[in-house]
């Protein structure tokens, strides 16, 4: 018994040396929390998009409040009501979000062009991209099987007649389509824009229109007839610079091809 006890105490004292230790080093080293971090995260919606900037909500939340010259306006899915939450918590200025929508810059649905293969195989984006580029004849151009919609957290993807369409009323420009998009056919626009290039073929204008009827040919039209000089030819397929872009139409009413449109 004797061997017992002199083999249990020892352990024993150890372990509340130990415990008493840990508890006083928790203590002196503890890093205390600004109070106001859970409040400015639960402002967040929770999407962690990335859209701000930042690693998720997490790391927006924890760069505005220790870093003060942080704005409180890149939440583009929280908009301006969460950036109002959030000057109030930090004692800051209202900033105005830039609201933003997702547009799809392809017009290859099943009236427009065809497949160029038969694909048996993962019903991904990602998957029949490895596959000649895709099942379609135009290699730039939407595959269709919806790896877009499939992280949209508002449903606002749909795949029809063969490619992705976005619902301008329930896109909040959380941009996780974007970074899914295996084509980059996916980009964000200002949701006061009304216009976009909806075609991503970067071959020249003949090519082109062998494959997709509504193909952008590189005709430079839209280039000369815009009033803004906000739209130019590059790379063969029009780009728009909606910084500089007034939505005056003149691109889409001169565009021979169609492949300039209305974002729905």
């Amino acid at each position: 018994m004797n061997v017992i006890l002199a083999a249990v105490i020892p352990v024993v004292i150890i372990g509340l040396i130990c415990a008493v230790v840990l508890v006083t080093a928790s203590k002196l080293m503890a890093v205390k929390e600004d109070e106001r971090l859970p409040k400015v995260r639960e402002c967040l919606p929770g999407a962690n998009c990335g859209a701000c900037g930042f690693a998720g909500c997490d790391g927006y939340a924890k760069a505005l409040v220790e870093n003060e010259t942080t704005p409180t306006n890149l939440c583009v899915p929280g908009a301006d009501a969460v950036s109002h939450q959030l000057s109030d918590i930090l004692g800051k200025e209202f900033e105005d979000v830039v609201e933003q929508v997702a547009v799809v810059h392809c017009s290859g649905d099943c009236e427009n062009t065809e497949d160029n293969v038969d694909y048996y195989g993962i019903e991904t984006c990602s998957a029949a991209k490895l596959l000649f580029g895709g099942k379609g004849k135009c290699v730039f151009g939407c595959v269709g099987f919806g790896d877009c919609k499939n992280v949209c957290p508002n449903d606002a993807i749909v795949i029809k007649n063969g490619i992705a369409q976005v619902c301008r009323a329930d896109c909040v420009g959380c941009g996780l389509c974007v970074k899914t998009c295996p084509n980059k056919l996916i980009s964000l626009v200002p949701d006061t824009k009304n216009y976009a290039v909806l075609c991503s073929n970067k071959d020249k204008g003949a090519v082109t229109r062998k494959v997709c009827k509504k193909g952008c040919i590189g005709c430079r039209k839209c280039e000369k007839v815009c009033p803004a000089q906000a739209i130019k030819v590059i790379d063969n397929v029009a780009v728009i610079d909606y910084e500089k872009c007034t939505n005056c139409g003149a691109c889409v009413e001169n565009c021979t091809t169609q492949g300039i449109g209305i974002i729905k």
